[in-house]
């Protein structure tokens, strides 16, 4: 079963993407900002990472930062779902290293179906 990581301190957006996931034959963990998610990920391996650009603590552009630093996140996917749509923010997050942008609210069926692109 592929393992997903959802990055939002929204808990209700948490809570909508886990059940599209789990809906979707995934095993979904769960962080409420980056650095929460850099401290899972610590003892968890994940096949894909959706997170939010907007979040206290650390931002989603940090996050996706930090994790490209690391040699076993280089090539994992890495998806922003986000309120953000603007051309800069893209611009900024495709920098960093994410793989796809995705804004909310999102479809349930095109989110698996960016998912089932983005896995290998």
């Amino acid at each position: 079963m592929r393992k997903v990581l959802i990055v939002d301190d929204s808990l209700s957006m948490r809570q909508m993407v886990s059940f599209t996931l789990r809906q979707g034959g995934f095993d979904v963990l769960e962080a409420g900002h980056g650095q929460e998610a850099l401290d899972k990920l610590r003892s968890a391996v994940v096949d894909l990472i959706i997170t939010d650009l907007n979040m206290p603590v650390m931002d989603g552009i940090t996050l996706i930062r930090n994790l490209r630093a690391q040699p076993a996140m280089k090539s994992k996917p890495i998806l922003m779902l986000t309120t953000e749509g603007l051309a800069a923010k893209k611009e900024q997050g495709k920098a960093a290293g994410a793989t796809g942008w995705i804004v909310k609210p999102f479809d349930p069926d095109k989110l698996l179906a960016t998912l089932a692109k983005v896995l290998p």
